[in-house]
């Protein structure tokens, strides 16, 4: 039965994702909040969930031409390494500390995306 409550959260998370907010966003919190998955298994399982879907998204995006090329490798090289070691800090983080600043980030995400919506509306 569990698997297919954690299989139903992943789908309505994946949804409620796709709309613009990202699944991270959502899954996370679903994982931690409503199903008990200690904080360092919810992130690991949203970082795997993710590399299908931008797999499919890439395939997508470069059939449709959407995909620019050049000074790509300048971007990917660093964000890699940066996402390797913020992986290895995670990783030695307890969950509480975790939890803190996946917290910090969506409260930043939702003033963001106030703000953007406060200013759209103005123009």
């Amino acid at each position: 039965m569990s698997f297919i409550l954690f299989l139903i959260a992943g789908f309505f998370s994946g949804l409620l994702g796709g709309m613009g907010m990202g699944g991270g966003t959502i899954l996370i919190p679903v994982l931690t909040v409503f199903m008990g998955v200690e904080q360092h298994v919810a992130q690991a399982t949203n970082l795997i969930a993710f590399l299908p879907m931008a797999a499919f998204t890439l395939k997508i995006h470069k059939e449709n031409g959407l995909l620019k090329t050049q000074g790509l490798l300048s971007l990917v090289i660093p964000a890699v390494l940066a996402s390797v070691a913020a992986g290895f800090v995670a990783a030695l983080l307890p969950s509480v500390v975790l939890k803190k600043l996946f917290g910090a980030f969506l409260v930043a995400l939702s003033v963001k995306l106030l703000t953007d919506v406060g200013f759209s509306f103005s123009k």
